[in-house]
This record gives C-alpha cells, sequence and structure tokens, in this order.
C-alpha cells in the first residue's frame, strides 16, 4: 500500500493556497532559553514544515500525542505539520475521532481566567478545540491542541466545519485502501443529483403547501362545528321541559273534578303538546343540519393527517436527495452494533454555534465475531478516481487488521443504496469498537474517544446536555429539511467517561447547554 505522506502530486480539482511564511521553521531560541530538563524536551520536537508544492483543500488532520505533532493532508499527503503541546497528564487530550464543529477567530476562555485561545477550532462541545497557544515543548495544555501562534492564524480560513481531526495516541499516517465494501459512486447519479434535488424540493414545497391548506381547512370545519354541542344541549333541555309541561298538564286533567278545572287543564295540554312538538321539531332539524358538518369535520381531518403524511414523505425524499450532494460520513461501533450516518446540512444551529448535522439514519448491523475487537480504523475518500473514489485508510487503535475489521462487517444493502451512488470526496467510513460520545449530538459530526486511554481534558469539562434533533419538518421552517428543534437523547450508548477501578463509568448530564466550556 502506499504511504501519502509521502505523495508529492498536485490535485487540481482542489482549490489551491499555500501559507506564507511557513518553512520549516524549529524553535531555536527557545530552547536556547530554557532549562536543561525543558531543553532536553524541547530537542525531540518536530518543526513547522510545509510541502514543496501547491496545496489543496485540507481533508483531515491528525494529532500524533506521541510526537506532539499535527499533520495536515489534502488529497496528495500531507500539506502542513507543526510542533503541538496536547494535555498534560491528568487532564490529556483524549485520543478519538472528532471533526471541526465551531471556529473562532478572537476566542477567550469562560473556564480559564478569559485566556485568549486565537484561532479557535473547536471539536467537541464540553471545550476540546485546536487553537494558536505558547507550546514549552512538551504536552502541557488543559486537554485542548495548542498549535504554535501564527501556524493557527495562517490555517484558519482554510479549514471548514465537519472536517475530520484524529487524535492518535501514537505516530500514525493514512495508508492507500481498497476494498469492495467502500463506497462506489455513480457518475450518472451524481449527474442526475441536482436536478432530482430541485424537482423533490419543489414537490416538498407543494406538499407542504397542501398540507398547510388542509390544516387550515380542518381548522375551520371545526371552529364551525364547535358551536354544535352547545346548540343541541340546549335545543334537548328546551324539548325536555316541553315534555315535562306536557307531563304535568296530564296530570292535571286526570286530577281535574270540575268542568272548569277540566277546561283549563284541557288547553294547558294543547299549548304543551304543542310546545313539545316545536321543541322536538326544532331539535330534529339541528341533529340533520348538525350531521353534514359533523362529517366535514371528520373529513377534513382526515384529508389533513393525509396530507401530511405526505408533506412528511416529500420533504423526507428532498432532505435527503439535497443532501446527496455532500461528503456521507458512516459509522459503525462494535459496542452499540449499529450503523450511524451523518451529514452536514450547512444551516446554522438554531441556538448559536456551529450548524447542524442529519442524523435521520441509524440501523443495526451485523458483525462477525462480535466478541473480538475490530480496532478503530477511518477510511476516507480523498479524491475521485478512475474507477469512482480513491481511498485511504487511518489506524488509531489496534485490534483487527483494518481490511479484516472491514470483512467482517455486513452493511445493510439499502443504506448503501441509499447513500453510495452520489458519495463524494471527503466521505468517510468508521470502524470503531467504541460506542459514540453523548458529545455526539445534534451539531456535531462524530465524537468517539479510546476508551482505553486516558482522557482527564475531557472527563474535567462539563458535559453538553441531552442533544436537540432537528426533525424534518422542512428547511427554514417549512421546506426542505430541518425546522424545529425538540430535546431526546439519539444515543443510548454511554458518554463522557469517568476511570473506577480501571473501568469508565458513563454519564449524561441534564444541565442546560453552555457555551466555550474552556
Amino acid at each position: 500500500m502506499k504511504d501519502l505522506m509521502t505523495t508529492a502530486q498536485s490535485s487540481t480539482a482542489m482549490r489551491r493556497w499555500r501559507l506564507p511564511g511557513l518553512v520549516a521553521l524549529a524553535a531555536v531560541a527557545v530552547i536556547a532559553a530554557a532549562p536543561p530538563a525543558d531543553a532536553a524536551k524541547q530537542a525531540r520536537q518536530p518543526a513547522e514544515a510545509v510541502a514543496q508544492r501547491q496545496a489543496g483543500e485540507p481533508i483531515m488532520a491528525i494529532v500524533s500525542i506521541k510526537s506532539q505533532q499535527v499533520t495536515f493532508y489534502d488529497a496528495d499527503g500531507w500539506i502542513l505539520r507543526a510542533p503541538v503541546s496536547t494535555g498534560t497528564t491528568g487532564r490529556e487530550t483524549p485520543a478519538g475521532v472528532f471533526a471541526i464543529v465551531e471556529k473562532d477567530k478572537d476566542h477567550r476562555s469562560t473556564m480559564y481566567d478569559d485566556a485568549w485561545m486565537p484561532n479557535m477550532q473547536r471539536i467537541t462541545w464540553n471545550g476540546i478545540a485546536l487553537h494558536g497557544g505558547p507550546l514549552p515543548g512538551y504536552a502541557a495544555s488543559h486537554g485542548c491542541v495548542r498549535m504554535p501562534f501564527g501556524f493557527a492564524e495562517g490555517l484558519f480560513d482554510k479549514t471548514y466545519i465537519g472536517m475530520r481531526v484524529i487524535i492518535s495516541p501514537h505516530d500514525t499516517v493514512p495508508t492507500e485502501f481498497s476494498h469492495p465494501s467502500l463506497f462506489v459512486p455513480k457518475p450518472e447519479a451524481i449527474a442526475a443529483a441536482p436536478g432530482r434535488a430541485d424537482k423533490l424540493s419543489a414537490e416538498a414545497d407543494e406538499a407542504t403547501r397542501a398540507a398547510d391548506e388542509a390544516k387550515k381547512a380542518a381548522s375551520v370545519a371545526a371552529k364551525e362545528a364547535s358551536s354544535l354541542p352547545a346548540a343541541l344541549r340546549k335545543l334537548e333541555q328546551q324539548k325536555a321541559r316541553a315534555d315535562a309541561e306536557l307531563a304535568f298538564a296530564d296530570k292535571s286533567l286526570a286530577k281535574a273534578k270540575t268542568d272548569q278545572a277540566r277546561a283549563k287543564a284541557e288547553e294547558l295540554k294543547q299549548k304543551a303538546e304543542t310546545k313539545a312538538a316545536d321543541a322536538a321539531t326544532q331539535l330534529d332539524a339541528a341533529k340533520a343540519a348538525a350531521q353534514p358538518k359533523r362529517d366535514a369535520v371528520a373529513a377534513t381531518k382526515d384529508a389533513a393527517k393525509a396530507a401530511a403524511v405526505r408533506k412528511t414523505e416529500a420533504v423526507k425524499a428532498a432532505t435527503d436527495a439535497k443532501l446527496a450532494g455532500e461528503p456521507v460520513s458512516v459509522y459503525i461501533s462494535r459496542s452499540t452494533q449499529k450503523l450511524y450516518v451523518r451529514r452536514n446540512t450547512h444551516k446554522p444551529a438554531p441556538d448559536g454555534g456551529g450548524e447542524v448535522f442529519d442524523t435521520s439514519i441509524e440501523v443495526p448491523v451485523t458483525i462477525r465475531n462480535p466478541e473480538q475487537p475490530l480496532g478503530t480504523h477511518i477510511f476516507t475518500a480523498m479524491a475521485k478516481s478512475d474507477k469512482g473514489l480513491r481511498w485511504s485508510v487511518v489506524t488509531i487503535e489496534n485490534g483487527d487488521e483494518a481490511r479484516n475489521a472491514l470483512d467482517r462487517i455486513t452493511i445493510p444493502q439499502d443504506v448503501w443504496d441509499r447513500i453510495g451512488p452520489t458519495a463524494l470526496p471527503r466521505s468517510s467510513i468508521i470502524i470503531s469498537d467504541e460506542p459514540l460520545s453523548a458529545e455526539t449530538n445534534y451539531r456535531t459530526e462524530f465524537v468517539a474517544v479510546l476508551s482505553d486511554q486516558p482522557q482527564g481534558g475531557f472527563i474535567t469539562r462539563k458535559p453538553t446536555a441531552p442533544a436537540m434533533i432537528a426533525s424534518d419538518d422542512g428547511w427554514d421552517n417549512g421546506g426542505n429539511g430541518f425546522g424545529f428543534f425538540y430535546q431526546r437523547d439519539p444515543y443510548v450508548q454511554p458518554a463522557n467517561p469517568r476511570r473506577q477501578r480501571g473501568q469508565y463509568q458513563y454519564y449524561q448530564s441534564t444541565q442546560p447547554m453552555q457555551r466555550s466550556w474552556w
């Protein structure tokens, strides 16, 4: 297999950029001024470097905790490299799989005395991020990944929400990889995707309009019929009183002893009979008139339900079609034996900060010999190729060999048929023994941490609140995507481990989410 670290071919399909002034810089002056012990540590620190070629858009970053180094990769190999300072003992940077979820050019910490963390690129909402900071030459942060100030500044505008960040306990590089289970896109499906998205979007708009009209008609019918029960009760009471008066007149007539009393009782009875007959007629007429209105209420209610179902189906189809134009990420967990799919909607989160990720696919998956570790492997589509996509793999946790791990998984064909034909570069498939962290929520891509590695900097932070999941009611409150949000716990798997007697215990906070836990 080919090591992408040594690849120097340029990608003509990618946007070109170069960081000015990054040419193999070494912190010689800092080493000279440091105490002997620190100088020894700094002597092992890598220097900043930039590949001697034009660079394309970065696809992933790999942080090596062992080497205290971060390397950024585009479609053709590494493009930037710099020393870092990860978490110190007790506040270790968690090893695992992340993605950029928010960027802040001039971030100030709310956890550490308003400390300046420039060019912050958040990878978890509980406060782990890449940012500019001092580098003493060894792990020294509270869990974040500090990068050289100038390097972080030059890099800031080149990355994007959703870019993969891999934090590995050891040195690892992307290696070219192929396997029949990886996505093989269909050019005709990709070419047809924009037109299909537009068509389904129009259909979803029409279905939404029809559903709104049906709902309004049902509301009008219900309002018109709302007075019927009270009116009928009034007429029934009126008839009951007339019947009671007639019954009283009958008794009075039966008790009459004189001709005068009998004549008076007969007159009362005639009036009561007329009144009772009129009340019965009015009640029958009201009941007859009420029935069509009741039928209209039932009919419009059924029509509104049917229109709502059609709207849901149309919006779902439009959403899928729209998301087909985005790279897709798949996470397969041996712990939960589930497969999860995420794509960025690029819709801003309603509570501020970050973007909303689609979370609509979560299905069981079959893993052969599930009691045996798979390891953690990240397969990434680096670029298009004559066979569809050119893939790489990064392994950060040893278990089974990457190819064997993929062989052991039976992926539901309907899921592959749904997302595979339009898979694009930057799509990824992650296989891991780990469950998704509860830090994975509606405004993150996947967050998974290695449970056998120290996570002090992750554990000591307050966890985010239970996830708010976007409904499929419609993009922008009424058309094609996510319209409103509601609280639910999307995953039953554990999150935020605390080590007790060698084991990790998990918890989920019920406190409202607050931003910037630094």
